[in-house]
């Protein structure tokens, strides 16, 4: 008679965080202003605030949007402000930046409000791989925050996983 094949990952103590589950849902928007300048260089506030008052804003309703100009135009901070104050009626969140950025403040957020209770005195298996934008900085968050909790922290899969860090 053959062996029970037991699998020892499923009944360890393990737990696996996986950022990809927390990535929230919404469309990722770049608003690039540069269309909204003179020549695309000179922001003449009349103009621009035409564009602001006719926009449809509706557009960005549950969106996460970066704020950008891709051209080399000084704009001045209250131009991103107004851009803000509308763009808080519709979008999830608005940053200035690129998408790289955008993404990094919005793991923030999800890093910061994870509960961490669980982790308390157990082996944690980060997961690296990924199918979604998660940006790196989010794992060196992640590792701040639940180190000072975890009994120990490894990266990768369970079968092919680098130690990092074991609670002295």
């Amino acid at each position: 008679m053959a062996e029970e094949i037991i699998n020892r990952v499923t009944n360890s103590k393990l737990i696996t965080i996986d950022l990809e589950d927390f990535y929230p849902e919404g469309k990722r928007v770049v608003f690039d202003i540069k269309n909204w300048l003179y020549e695309e260089l000179i922001l003449r506030e009349k103009d621009f605030r035409a564009y602001v008052k006719n926009h449809d804003w509706s557009q960005y309703k549950e969106n996460y949007v970066a704020l950008t100009c891709s051209s080399d135009a000084i704009i001045p901070s209250w131009a991103y402000l107004l851009l803000t104050t509308e763009l808080n009626n519709h979008a999830k969140k608005v940053i200035i930046g690129d998408l790289e950025l955008l993404e990094t403040v919005i793991f923030t957020e999800v890093i910061i409000n994870m509960n961490i209770t669980t982790f308390k005195d157990k082996p944690i298996i980060i997961k690296g791989c990924s199918n979604k934008p998660i940006p790196q900085t989010a794992y060196t968050m992640l590792i701040s925050r639940i180190q000072p909790v975890a009994k120990s922290l490894m990266y990768g899969e369970a079968c092919s996983m680098v130690p990092l860090y074991r609670k002295k």
